[in-house]
C-alpha cells in the first residue's frame, strides 16, 4: 500500500512541478520503471507488430489505440500520443495522473507507461468487446445486448461512478460519460474509460466553475450554459446513457418522434402518459423484465432532471437499483432543449440544496438566477468539447459554449 502511495506522490510531483516537458517525461519514465509500471518501447512495438494498421482499435482523444500481445500472452491496449496534438498532450498527462489514483472493477485498469524520445504511450488491459456504442447504436449488433446485459451495465456504471465521486480518495468528475467511453470485458462488465477531460474536485467544495468540455447530448444544462461543474453533471450523463441503453436510441441524433427534440423529451412525455415502456428497444422487448425496465426509465429521468439539486447522488442511484420501483420518488421535467422548470423545495435523499453549494468565482452566483423559474434553453447540438485554440467567451462571469467539436481542458 505504501509503495502505491509513493508512486502516486512521485507521479503527482512530476505533473505539477517539473520545469520543462523533457524533464517531466524523463522523470515519468524513471518513476514508472521504479514502480514496475514501465514498458520499454521495443516491447510495445513488438506487441503491436510495429503499430500495424490491422491492430488499430480506434482513434482516441489524443491519438490512436492499438491492440497488442505481450511475450507472456497477455493482451493489451496501447494509446499512442499524437506528436502534433497539444490538446492531446494535456489529456494524456491528465489521464495518466488520474488513473494512477484509482482501482475499481468498473474503471479501466492502467497497466503502465512508456516515454521513449518523442513517443508517449499508455498501456491498458485489453477489453475484447471494446466500447458500448459499437453494439448499442448499430442495428445489426444491438441484439447481442439482451436486457440482462444492459441491466448489468447500468448497475456496473452506477458503482463505478459512485467510486469516483465518493469512495475514491479524492472526488473525480469524469465530464465525458457516454457510450463510446464505456468499455466491455469478456463477461460484458462495463469499465469507465477515457479520463482525458476528468477533473479532480477539492474536498471542501461541491461545485466549481470551469470551461465546458464534453459531448453533445450528454452534458447537463447548468454545465452547458454556466460552466457549473459538480458530480451532478456526471449524474446527468449517466441518466442519458441509461435511457439510451433502454431505447437503443442516441440522444444527440434522436429522430424517433418528430414531436420530440430529444430522447429525454420523448421519454418524459411517454412517462407522463403512463406509457414509458414504449421507449424500450424492440430487439429486447420479448425477454426484458418490464418491472426492471420501468424502474430504470424512472431512474434515468430522475438523473436527468433539469434542476441539478433534485438529481440523486450516485450512492442513491445504487440504492435505488437494489430496490423495487415503489420506493423511488417521482421525477420532475428533464433538462432537454427548450424545457422549463420551476424550482422546487423538494430535494432527493442525499442531495444538498443549491444554497449550500460552494462556488469558486463571483460570476457563478449570478449565472443561476434567483428567480423561482429557470428556463433551460440550451441546445444539445451546440455544446461539445472545443479545440485547444478556442477561447471561451463569458457573460456575467459564466463560460458560454460555442458550436465546436472540442473544448479546451483545464
Amino acid at each position: 500500500m505504501k509503495k502505491g502511495h509513493n508512486f502516486l506522490s512521485n507521479l503527482t510531483k512530476v505533473f505539477k512541478f517539473s520545469k520543462d516537458q523533457s524533464s517531466k517525461e524523463d522523470d515519468l519514465e524513471k518513476i514508472a520503471a521504479q514502480e514496475q509500471k514501465h514498458f520499454p518501447f521495443e516491447v510495445l512495438d513488438a506487441a503491436t507488430k510495429h503499430f500495424d494498421i490491422q491492430n488499430k482499435l480506434g482513434e482516441g482523444g489524443f491519438g490512436p489505440v492499438y491492440k497488442g500481445i505481450l511475450g507472456d500472452g497477455r493482451e493489451i491496449a496501447v494509446k499512442k500520443l499524437s506528436h502534433s496534438s497539444n490538446q492531446g498532450r494535456r489529456e494524456f498527462m491528465n489521464e495518466a495522473k488520474l488513473l494512477a489514483r484509482v482501482q475499481h472493477r468498473n474503471v479501466v485498469n492502467l497497466l503502465g507507461y512508456c516515454a521513449h524520445t518523442l513517443e508517449k504511450l499508455l498501456v491498458y488491459e485489453y477489453l475484447p468487446n471494446q466500447s458500448l456504442d459499437k453494439f448499442l447504436f448499430r442495428s445489426q449488433r444491438r441484439r447481442e445486448l439482451d436486457w440482462k446485459k444492459r441491466y448489468d451495465i447500468v448497475q456496473g456504471l452506477a458503482k463505478g461512478l459512485l467510486y469516483l465521486h465518493e469512495d475514491c480518495h479524492i472526488c473525480i468528475i469524469h465530464r465525458d460519460i457516454k457510450a463510446s467511453n464505456i468499455l466491455l470485458d469478456d463477461k460484458w462488465a462495463p469499465k469507465i474509460a477515457d479520463f482525458g477531460m476528468a477533473r479532480l474536485f477539492p474536498e471542501d467544495q461541491t461545485q466549481i466553475n470551469t470551461r465546458v468540455a464534453g459531448t453533445n447530448g450528454y452534458m447537463a444544462p447548468e454545465y452547458v450554459m454556466h460552466g457549473k461543474l459538480s458530480a451532478k453533471a456526471d449524474v446527468f450523463s449517466f441518466g442519458v446513457l441509461v435511457l439510451e441503453l433502454i431505447s437503443g436510441q442516441k440522444n444527440s441524433t434522436f429522430n424517433q418522434d418528430p414531436d420530440a427534440q430529444s430522447l429525454l423529451e420523448w421519454a418524459w412525455r411517454l412517462y407522463k402518459k403512463g406509457r414509458s415502456l414504449e421507449i424500450m428497444d424492440p430487439t429486447m422487448a420479448s425477454e426484458a423484465a418490464t418491472d426492471q425496465v420501468e424502474m430504470c426509465i424512472k431512474i434515468g429521468l430522475l438523473c436527468t432532471q433539469a434542476d441539478p439539486t433534485l438529481r440523486p447522488t450516485m450512492r442513491r442511484v445504487v440504492v435505488m437499483l437494489s430496490k423495487k420501483q415503489g420506493t423511488i420518488e417521482e421525477p420532475t421535467r428533464p433538462g432537454f432543449p427548450g424545457s422549463r422548470y420551476r424550482r422546487s423545495n423538494r430535494t432527493s435523499a442525499g442531495v444538498h440544496s443549491s444554497s449550500t453549494t460552494a462556488e469558486t468565482s463571483t460570476g457563478a452566483s449570478s449565472a443561476m438566477t434567483s428567480s423561482s423559474s429557470y428556463i433551460s434553453t440550451y441546445n444539445t447540438g451546440s455544446a461539445s468539447a472545443s479545440t485547444a485554440t478556442t477561447t471561451a467567451t463569458t457573460v456575467s462571469g459564466a463560460p458560454t459554449p460555442r458550436s465546436l467539436e472540442k473544448r479546451p481542458m483545464q
